[in-house]
């Protein structure tokens, strides 16, 4: 069972410290208090009931995006929010809904901007570390990947390792503890 490592503001330094000594990272600079992630990690988003995603960590893309289809604007109680679907790593697909956060013109990888929603939500790494990030919803559904993480959830957390992937754990384990971070 690997560790897990709390995730909270105060306690955050410190774990991430243990992990840089426990990975032999460099020992100075910012470095020290990153975790190394590689350039694809398994992720569960547990607010949506999702157990498991292939997530595609790419440092060039600066907003992370969620496949979603049929995506809805509604009104709940005079707030704004999305209801949506995506698909599991199992291939089930799940109904979902989240406040509207905000909308926003998002380049694609060809260059193309398109105006995208863009919700809120929690990931969850298998051995617990757990933060919440901002999703832009876009088709992705013939991508190798329906996640995407940008640099802005990969930052102040995590440095990558282009050739390593699933460093977190290729079981879909996932534990039940997890501690939550908020930016």
């Amino acid at each position: 069972m690997p560790t897990t490592y709390i995730a909270e503001p105060a306690k955050l330094l410190e774990a991430s410290k243990l992990v840089a000594d426990e990975l032999n990272l460099p020992a100075r600079g910012r470095l020290r208090s990153r975790m190394v992630i590689g350039r694809r990690e398994w992720l569960a988003l547990p607010e949506f009931g999702i157990d498991m995603l292939t997530a595609k960590v790419d440092t060039g893309a600066y907003t992370s995006s969620l496949n979603a289809i049929d995506a809805q604007i509604y009104d709940n109680g005079g707030e704004q929010w999305v209801s949506f679907k995506t698909v599991s790593h199992h291939g089930q697909v799940i109904a979902c809904e989240a406040p509207l956060v905000s909308r926003k013109k998002i380049k694609s990888s060809t260059g193309v901007g398109k105006n995208r929603l863009v919700i809120k939500t929690a990931v969850t790494l298998p051995g617990g570390f757990r933060w919440e990030v901002l999703f832009s919803l876009a088709d992705r559904s013939v991508m190798k990947c329906p996640l995407l993480l940008g640099r802005r959830a990969l930052s102040g957390y995590f440095v990558v390792d282009t050739q390593s992937s699933h460093l977190f754990g290729n079981s879909i384990y996932f534990s039940g503890k997890s501690h939550h971070h908020s930016l």
